[in-house]
């Protein structure tokens, strides 16, 4: 190739149509292969967070304060000061930052062992149609404080139940139409025991449900 008299290389010269893209255009893109990168970043940042989102706070890591862990449990249901104090201690928290953390929720309100107690007996009346023997069982369970279990039970007054247990038991009846009456009586007042009945109370409902004149015999 012959050179200039400065004695630079003379300038190149391209056939039509084969000249590289200009500076413009490799810049133009590399600000698109940036935008790329920047919206691969932002799918995973996405990603990471909606996982955390359903994800239980962890002890260490991420959520490290004991109440993002008890408010995260008590968005997921109504919860009893004792079950509070045994879930925390299992999330590996020191004895005294959990009873700490209890007697705030306690007095911010967040735990109620009454209103909790009064809100179970109201749904397991309504929805299950349990007698007062399963509904105390479930109480305890739950570990609400005695007395307060006590005064929501003053809601369950004894007409009420036995009202209550003979809906239910003549719902139940039809379905013994093929027993004799000896077997019905027997299977009725089981079903009625399971639901936690009292032994007067299941007699009375098993009479009126299954009498000669009930949707049974008549």
């Amino acid at each position: 190739m012959p050179a200039l008299e400065s004695g630079h290389i003379a300038p190149v010269t391209y056939l039509f149509g084969r000249a590289p893209a200009s500076t413009d255009t490799v810049k133009v893109k590399d600000v698109a292969v940036q935008d790329v990168a920047v919206q691969d970043v932002a799918v995973q940042d996405v990603a990471v967070h909606d996982t955390g989102a359903h994800s239980p706070p962890e002890r260490s890591g991420g959520f490290k304060s004991i109440s993002n862990i008890s408010m995260y449990a008590l968005a997921r249901r109504g919860m009893s000061a004792e079950e509070m104090f045994a879930y925390l201690l299992s999330r590996d928290f020191e004895n005294g930052e959990v009873e700490l953390e209890c007697e705030r929720l306690l007095r911010v309100g967040l735990l109620d062992d009454l209103a909790l107690a009064q809100t179970l007996v109201r749904t397991l009346t309504d929805r299950k149609g349990l007698g007062r023997g399963s509904i105390v069982a479930e109480l305890r369970r739950r570990k609400i404080d005695s007395s307060a279990i006590e005064e929501a039970l003053e809601e369950l007054e004894a007409g009420d139940e036995l009202e209550r247990a003979i809906a239910i038991a003549q719902k139940r009846a039809p379905q013994l139409r093929s027993l004799d009456a000896v077997t019905a009586r027997r299977r009725l007042g089981a079903f009625l025991q399971r639901k936690g009945y009292s032994g007067s109370v299941i007699s009375t409902a098993v009479a009126r449900a299954l009498e000669p004149t009930g949707p049974v015999f008549r």
